[in-house]
Parts: C-alpha cells; sequence; structure tokens
C-alpha cells in the first residue's frame, strides 16, 4: 500500500529565485504549516545551515530530518508569524509556535501530552531565493517547563534552585 499524503491544502507554490527574502521565509512558514518537510528542498541548498539553540542542522536533508521529527512529535504544531523584517537578503522573524507533544519522541524525550505555547526569533539569510542560514532563539527553559521537565516558574522548586545557582555563584568568585 503507498503512503498517504498528509490531510489538509495542497503546498503553496514555492516563490522561485525572483522572490524577495521575505516572500521565501513567509512560504516556508506556510509549508511548515501544512506539515510536510519535503517541499522546502525548494528552498534549501546542500550547505544551507539551521542553527537551532541545541542543535545544528547543515543540508537538505538533516534539515528535512528535523521537520520530520518535529511534525511527528507535535502533530498539531502551528507556527505564526508575529512580525518581520528585511534588509538585505536578512530576514528578522518573530514567532509563536503552539501544538501538543502527543506524537513520537523529541529529542529524546517521550511525548508528554503538554501542550506547547513557545515565541522564538529566526535571523534568515536568503540568497537568490535559497535560504543559506537561518539562526534561531527561543527560551529552552520555557520548553522544559511547558514539557514538565523543570519546576513551574515562580514553584518552591523554581525558587529554590535559583537561590542554589546565586549561591554556587558567590562560592565560585
Amino acid at each position: 500500500m503507498p503512503p498517504r499524503a498528509p490531510a489538509g491544502p495542497p503546498a503553496p507554490t514555492p516563490p522561485g529565485t525572483a522572490a524577495s527574502p521575505i516572500e521565501v521565509v513567509r512560504w516556508v512558514f506556510d509549508i511548515v504549516n501544512t506539515h510536510r518537510a519535503a517541499p522546502l528542498r525548494d528552498v534549501l541548498t546542500t550547505t544551507s545551515r539551521l542553527r537551532l539553540p541545541d542543535a545544528t542542522h547543515r543540508g537538505v536533508e538533516e534539515i528535512l530530518g528535523f521537520w520530520d521529527g518535529l511534525f511527528a512529535a507535535v502533530p498539531d504544531l502551528t507556527v505564526t508569524m508575529q512580525a518581520a523584517a528585511e534588509q538585505d537578503g536578512t530576514v528578522f522573524v518573530r514567532w509563536t509556535l503552539t501544538g501538543t507533544h502527543t506524537g513520537a519522541a523529541w529529542a529524546g524525550i517521550a511525548p508528554t501530552g503538554a501542550h506547547l505555547d513557545l515565541d522564538g526569533i529566526d535571523h534568515v539569510t536568503v540568497d537568490e531565493g535559497r535560504i543559506t542560514s537561518d539562526f534561531v532563539v527561543f527560551d529552552r527553559l520555557q520548553v522544559a517547563r511547558q514539557l514538565g521537565l523543570a519546576p513551574a516558574e515562580g514553584s518552591r522548586l523554581d525558587v529554590a534552585l535559583r537561590r542554589g545557582r546565586g549561591v554556587l555563584a558567590r562560592l565560585r568568585h
């Protein structure tokens, strides 16, 4: 039996080499929200780089693998552009990611059933319609708290851990 195509609308048409950098980035966000990584091949190269706080993915296959893994882990993933600015082939995007970790393991973490509501920023470099670099910034502690891997902000355990870090810092000096 052939693999089933994901449900939902067809993927948006690739932007092409004449597209502005911000048009390329908007298209990527549209593709990500279809939960299909394969169309991203149209804007990646063998030297493209996706730099996240915990890993760097290089080349088309590694980057597609990252997205496929995230789609599998968070089946209801939605990434929304909140703001974007472009200058000279560089695009900065502030975004919000929402979804529920109910699918596959993600970064070695078994599904938690936790809802994610994450804010982040991308610094994307585009050259001739291709993404050369995407530097992603988000708060890993925010993710850990939402997945239940770190204590809730302001909880007794959180306060105790912060105090402990403060004591260690003073002892080092």
